[in-house]
This record gives C-alpha cells, sequence and structure tokens, in this order.
C-alpha cells in the first residue's frame, strides 16, 4: 500500500503562486520531500515539501513555476529528502546550485549520498577551536585571527571589493605545521555572470581549483534554488571533514541573497512578515547554516566558515547583518571610507572582531608577542584616529608631539599594515615583523600593552642597538 502512495502522480494541482504550487487530496506525504515534477509540455522539475495539511501539501519549485498550470501538470512524491552524492572527486570541479556539474566534467560517482540538511552536532561532542588558519592577509592574521572550526563572517557594502577578498581568501589560506589536507568549499548565491566568471577565471589561472569544490547559484536562477546552494556546500564539507579527514574552509557569498530567497518564499506563502519583511524564523533558518561549522572529538577534520554579506545601505544594524553577529563569533567589517582611500583590502580593524582569535595565537601556534602586537596596533591605531578627527577641527598645530607620533602612526598603519596587493600571501611572521616596524615610531614608554621582553627582543631599534 506505501509503494502505491509514493508512486502514484497527483494532477490535483490547485494554486501556482511564485516559487509555490499547492497540491490537494494528497496521502503520506512529509515534511521536506522531495518532489518529481512533469510540466504541460513534458519537461522535468523537482521541489520540496514545504508544509503538509491535512490532504493538501505546499511544495517549492526549485527551477521555478513557470510554465505550470494547475490543469495538466503531474506532480509525483519521492518518499525522499533531498541528498547530494559526495566524493573526494569533487575537488576541482563546478556545478551549479542544486549540485549538477557545469564545468563540462563527467558526473560525479558517489561514494556516499547524504541529506543535505546534515546531521545536527552534538555539542558535547564539539571541540573548542584553537588551531590558527594563515589567509595571508594581515589585518585578519594579525588582528582578527581565523581559527580552525571557527565561523567568522566578512560584513561588506555593495560596490566593494569582497569578492576579492573571498578569492584570495579561497587561493591562499592554510594550516601551517600540519600535514593534513586543506580544502576550500566555495558557495556562490546569486551572483552575477560577471562575477561567476571573476572567481572561475581566479581559481583557473591561479592553480587554486585543484584543491576547491565550487557551487554557483546565479543571479538569474530562480531565487528559490539558493535556499539549496549553502546546504549543498556544507553537506560536501562535512563528508571532507569528518569522513576524509580534511580541514576545510566553507565561503558563503551572498548571505544577503540567500535572505532575500527566505523573504521571497516567505512572502509568497502569506506568513506574517518579521523585521523589515524577512520571516520571523530567519535567525533559526541561518542558524541551521552557521553551527554546521566546527570540530568533533575524535575526528581529525574541521570545517571553518567565512560568510560574506553585503550590508543593504551599509547598515550594520539591518536584520541580515544583526542575526549573523548573534550566532557567529565575530565579524570582518570591510569600510567605504578604507576604499575610497584607494587601499586594498579595506577592512576596519576597529569594529572587526574574532572572539576566538586568543585561543588560536601564542608561541606554540603563531608567535609569543602575537597577542601583545595585535592589541597595541590596535590601541595605536584608534588613538590615530581619534587625533584626525581633532586635528580636522584645532589644526595640527594644536597638537604636541605625542599625537603627532600617534598621527603618523595610524597614517603608516593604513599604507603599509592595511595595504597590499591581491597576491600577495603575507606569512604571520611577516605581519608581526611589519608591526613591530609601525610601532618603532611610537615612544618607547608608549607601548603598555607589550612584554619588555618583547619589546626588547622584536623592536627593529633595540635590535639595531644590540648589532
Amino acid at each position: 500500500m506505501n509503494v502505491d502512495i509514493k508512486t502514484r502522480e497527483y494532477t490535483t494541482v490547485s494554486e501556482v503562486s511564485g516559487p509555490l504550487m499547492v497540491v490537494q487530496d494528497v496521502e503520506g506525504v512529509a515534511y521536506n520531500e522531495i518532489v518529481d515534477i512533469e510540466t504541460p509540455n513534458g519537461d522535468q522539475r523537482s521541489g520540496q515539501v514545504l508544509e503538509v495539511q491535512d490532504d493538501i501539501a505546499v511544495i517549492q519549485v526549485f527551477e521555478g513555476t513557470s510554465d505550470l498550470n494547475t490543469d495538466t501538470t503531474k506532480v509525483r512524491f519521492t518518499g525522499e529528502t533531498a541528498k547530494i552524492g559526495v566524493s573526494t572527486d569533487m575537488l576541482g570541479r563546478i556545478f551549479n546550485g542544486i549540485g549538477k556539474p557545469i564545468d563540462g566534467g563527467p558526473e560525479i560517482i558517489p561514494d556516499q549520498e547524504l541529506d543535505i540538511n546534515g546531521a545536527p552536532m552534538n555539542p558535547s561532542a564539539r571541540e573548542f577551536p584553537a588551531e590558527f588558519i594563515e589567509t595571508g592577509i594581515s589585518t585578519i592574521d594579525g588582528m582578527n585571527t581565523l581559527v580552525r572550526g571557527q565561523k567568522l563572517p566578512i560584513f561588506s557594502g555593495s560596490g566593494l571589493p569582497h569578492n576579492d577578498l573571498a578569492a584570495q581568501i579561497a587561493r591562499q589560506a592554510k594550516v601551517i605545521s600540519e600535514d593534513s589536507e586543506f580544502a576550500v568549499i566555495f558557495g556562490a548565491m546569486g551572483i552575477t555572470h560577471e562575477e561567476a566568471n571573476f572567481f572561475m577565471n581566479e581559481f583557473e589561472q591561479t592553480g587554486a581549483l585543484e584543491r576547491v569544490t565550487v557551487f554557483m547559484n546565479l543571479a538569474d536562477d530562480p531565487a528559490i534554488e539558493r535556499i539549496l546552494t549553502p546546504k549543498m556546500a556544507l553537506t560536501t564539507a562535512e563528508y571532507l571533514a569528518f569522513e576524509k579527514g580534511m580541514h576545510v574552509l566553507v565561503i558563503l557569498t551572498d548571505i544577503t541573497n540567500y535572505c532575500e530567497a527566505l523573504r521571497e518564499i516567505s512572502s509568497a506563502r502569506e506568513e506574517v512578515p518579521g523585521r523589515r519583511g524577512y520571516p520571523g524564523y530567519m535567525y533559526t533558518d541561518l542558524s541551521t547554516i552557521y553551527e554546521r561549522a566546527g570540530r568533533i572529538h575524535g575526528k581529525e577534520g574541521s570545517i571553518t566558515q567565512m560568510p560574506i554579506l553585503v550590508m543593504p545601505q551599509d547598515d550594520i544594524t539591518h536584520p541580515i547583518p544583526d542575526l549573523t553577529g548573534y550566532i557567529t563569533e565575530g565579524q570582518i567589517v570591510l569600510s567605504r571610507d578604507l576604499q575610497r582611500k584607494g587601499l586594498y583590502p579595506p577592512v576596519d580593524v576597529l569594529p572587526s572582531l574574532s572572539r576566538l582569535m586568543s585561543g588560536g595565537i601564542g608561541g606554540d601556534r603563531t608567535r609569543e608577542d602575537h597577542s601583545g602586537v595585535s592589541d597595541q596596533l590596535y590601541a595605536a591605531y584608534a588613538e590615530g584616529r581619534d587625533l584626525r578627527d581633532l586635528t580636522a577641527v584645532v589644526g595640527e598645530e594644536a597638537l604636541t608631539d605625542r599625537d603627532k607620533k600617534f598621527l603618523e602612526f595610524s597614517d603608516l598603519f593604513e599604507s603599509k599594515f592595511i595595504t597590499q596587493s591581491k597576491d600577495e600571501d603575507r606569512s604571520i611572521q611577516e605581519t608581526l615583523d611589519l608591526g613591530w616596524e609601525l610601532l618603532s615610531v611610537l615612544p618607547t614608554t608608549e607601548l603598555k600593552r607589550v612584554k619588555d621582553e618583547h619589546i626588547e627582543k622584536y623592536l627593529p631599534e633595540n635590535k639595531t642597538d644590540k648589532e
């Protein structure tokens, strides 16, 4: 009897609205079940059950609802949830947002078929993130360190170079002093063809594609597919990390496009909207993505996430960055002011934060002076920025000699420490040495956040004195 129910074709479509379709008189249908759909002209599409009430099922159609009607559209419920076939052969390959190859290569012969919703990670099985990941970018490695197993989002704005930064991180990121393999999963949601070509050319020309798996949902693809893209990417990451023991960095761009797709579905379902029209469950939905990062006791691999989101109108209090900030462990903030000055990457270290940084730095992971140098650079740059604002009011003539030193430091910090080329891969030692070089501008008496023995050992002028 169950077999008959699952293989039965329904032609009882009663409504088509936006990305949704309503089917009546159904039996034995479950939430999240995958649906095969045959259009009136014979094309095949797929969908997923969003809601079941009595004998009515609401289905989201992944390829869009154009050409569907309520008379001859056929629907078959498969009894299965959405799955993806995974294999290590996926490294170096490019897929669309629902996991189909788009690079001209063959279909993947899977080792396993995994549910894209993943399995919740037992909190008691989680291991605290503690190993440093080197991105080669000073403002991240030195000031807002990325740690293996962390989720550290990048908050950007329209027109800022977050794509360049994402590609650079994907190309350069590595776990130092580790023998384990390192892989990057790149999930793109709602990006333009121009952006897609940029990423593909970047990965292919630099050779980074060998260790990158790309899931790409384009802006002209159905918005509903965007709901699947991060789940496809993270399921692949979980396989590589926890089955194959690899360290995996997952870069997701753009989370804002994902949330817009959520809002579109919510509106089509006529749900009561939350803040700015987004569904009230957006926090819960985002957490199902972000919380799939981490490490597990007894497992060699790890998943580290760097989601990228464009803040509408550069508003960091907007619901998407606001909720993301609650769930994740810090943020890297890109600054439009630094971008206008021609600096790359325009990372503003003052509002940026990595909450797990202290666990991933130090003598056994980066260098003994890392914490002190980071704190001192932050304090000096913050004071220099304040003095820059004061100078605009009272003029530089009103500043003391000490104030002028901090003003000079803030300018050097932006031109030397923040600024680097798009193909420049600085080691953590180079980043810290550069920090000490900048701190040598200040009087030694002002270096109150670094230990005396570290000043003696690393400050350039002291090294010169010894020689």
